[in-house]
């Protein structure tokens, strides 16, 4: 993994080690001045994560004029909305481009064989686990950083996220370029750009992951409290602390 990179006249560290300074250097600047700064330092071993979520298309836009060649990852769990399948072509056609899709290599029935029908309803954590912590790990084993579209407005469990991190789980740089955006700036962007969404947005769904554990919200209520109804957990687990994670892979 490259140590440090020179962008115009200046030089940043990227060790693990200094990425709590880098991350205070870059507070307040312009998400794409960190984009510009990574893409300098890591190249293709830099990679984008998305569910097709409102941040996911800003930064799916920076990217497209920055370096529409960087990859672009979403993990396909089998139960993603078709409206979410829908918004993807259309940010392919629209920005040019090409998504990398992760399968666990795990289809639905075989899941139901070996843990038995609706996992979800039974073991969410163990669901995302398989369908989405474990294929995540493995896409991110050779890569040298990656970035997500996480924001501390999302959820109380995110109020403290840093702008840049060193993401023990998986062995690399984890870049944040809108963490400290607001819900009204992404969608700001996206109005200002014309650019797609999942129009299940305008329907009371803030925030989308698979259609069994997705409900809509009402008016004023956490951009997540959608997210496994009746369950103590507002995360899928991909951006859990190793402690945190690792009781996910229990049954």
């Amino acid at each position: 993994m490259p140590q440090k990179t020179r962008l115009t006249d200046t030089i940043y560290d990227w060790s693990p080690a200094v990425l709590p300074s880098l991350s205070q250097q870059f507070e307040g600047r312009r998400p794409d001045e960190l984009l510009r700064a990574a893409l300098a330092a890591f190249g293709p071993d830099l990679v984008l994560a998305t569910g097709f979520g409102p941040s996911g298309v800003v930064l799916m836009h920076m990217l497209a004029h920055l370096s529409p060649e960087t990859p672009v990852f979403y993990l396909q769990t089998d139960l993603l909305f078709p409206e979410t399948l829908a918004v993807r072509d259309e940010l392919a056609a629209r920005l040019g481009l090409k998504f990398i899709e992760i399968h666990c290599g795990l289809s639905l029935t075989e899941q139901a064989a070996a843990h038995g029908p609706d996992l979800w309803q039974r073991n969410p954590d163990l669901c995302c686990h398989l369908r989405k912590v474990s294929p995540l790990r493995q896409f991110l084993a050779d890569k040298a950083a990656w970035v997500t579209g996480l924001r501390r407005d999302q959820s109380t469990a995110r109020a403290q996220t840093p702008l840049l991190a060193w993401d023990m789980v998986n062995g690399l740089v984890k870049l944040n370029p809108l963490v400290a955006w607001s819900e009204a700036d992404v969608w700001g962007y996206i109005a200002v750009h014309h650019l797609p969404y999942n129009v299940l947005h305008d329907q009371g769904y803030p925030s989308l992951g698979c259609i069994p554990c997705t409900r809509s919200v009402a008016e004023g209520q956490d951009v997540r409290a959608g997210r496994w109804v009746g369950w103590n957990k507002t995360e899928c687990g991909i951006h859990l602390q190793p402690e945190v994670a690792s009781r996910t892979t229990s049954s």
